[in-house]
């Protein structure tokens, strides 16, 4: 009797087949997670480095750094990586390397490729710590639909049990905390990447956590950023006295200065360019295709992240020209 004569048969034979398949697609994702290995920058402190790409289902929004330090009382990590998973992910590595509890997450900044795993470190019990310009954005419609349309573009990753989560302190200015027994120099460096940055300094591990002041190795997304303070913002992190520098995005650097000089010269030649088209009141399309970016195209993420960055810079330069920030 042929299958489909016999409906009860029919609808076993597809239900079978439906959990064959749905079993193959989790057993496929599970073969491509994207590989997380901690890797050793200080005598007790560790990082995890991101891909260099755009965020997306097959690599779990796994685009973006994350640090942590085993202190004398607890482990406190530097920013929450891009969804649960990833964040999940995170906390058993380090419970690989210490039994000691996360006490504590300080945060960079507030940008989703940096926070969505954030719920799974407060339900752990550790207290979240970040810059309070950040609560504008926290509590924006901007925020909000930016974590509804991650829900389908970054599914399942980033679902409806996904949520944002706020602070539990919030710092004003630049300051030192005792944190799990071990001082942190939080310096406030924004408004420059955004409002709220933050970069965290380990003294006795000679490590600066820089969040996303920093890309290393690739082209940063400038957004809407005040990239003018940023430069000035890599300036006043080169005085640190460390031997490596953890980026937001990027290899850490074991050549700082180095690195952040080809980040600050990138800032500097957008507002150079743009700034002069803007001026001159040469329209952005033809600004771009008249600029000499071969010193940047062989960089990873120039594809995706340059024409972007020219035009908000673009823009930027005529708001500064008009005596506007």
């Amino acid at each position: 009797m042929p299958i489909h004569a016999h409906p009860i048969l029919r609808h076993w034979l597809l239900r079978a087949l439906a959990l064959g398949l749905a079993a193959l697609s989790v057993s496929a994702t599970a073969q491509t997670a994207p590989e997380m290995t901690p890797q050793k920058v200080g005598p007790n402190s560790w990082y995890v480095q991101g891909l260099a790409a755009m965020g997306s289902p097959a690599n779990q929004n796994f685009i973006s750094n994350a640090g942590f330090v085993v202190a004398p009382q607890g482990v406190v990590v530097i920013d929450a990586l891009g969804s649960p998973a990833l964040a999940r992910r995170l906390v058993q590595k380090i419970t690989e390397i210490t039994p000691k509890p996360i006490t504590h997450v300080v945060l960079t900044h507030y940008h989703a490729d940096h926070i969505y795993g954030l719920q799974v470190f407060k339900e752990l019990g550790a207290q979240i710590i970040a810059q309070q310009d950040a609560r504008t954005y926290l509590n924006s419609d901007t925020a909000a639909q930016r974590l509804v349309a991650s829900r389908t573009e970054l599914a399942p990753w980033v679902d409806d049990n996904t949520r944002l989560v706020p602070a539990d302190r919030w710092l004003t200015d630049s300051t030192t905390l005792e944190l799990a027994g071990m001082r942190f120099v939080v310096e406030r460096v924004g408004p420059s990447h955004t409002p709220e940055d933050l970069a965290i300094h380990v003294p006795s591990e000679r490590v600066l956590f820089a969040g996303d002041l920093m890309f290393s190795g690739r082209l940063p997304f400038v957004g809407q950023a005040d990239s003018g303070q940023w430069i000035a913002s890599l300036d006043r992190l080169l005085r640190f006295d460390v031997q490596v520098v953890v980026p937001g995005h990027g290899a850490a650097s074991t050549e700082p200065r180095k690195d952040m000089v080809v980040m600050r010269d990138y800032l500097t030649y957008l507002r150079s360019t743009m700034g002069q088209a803007a001026k001159d009141l040469v329209p952005f399309e033809e600004a771009y295709s008249n600029t000499d970016w071969s010193r940047f195209e062989p960089m990873p993420m120039f594809r995706f992240a340059n024409r972007m960055n020219a035009y908000n810079t673009y823009l930027l330069m005529e708001k500064e020209s008009l005596g506007g920030r």
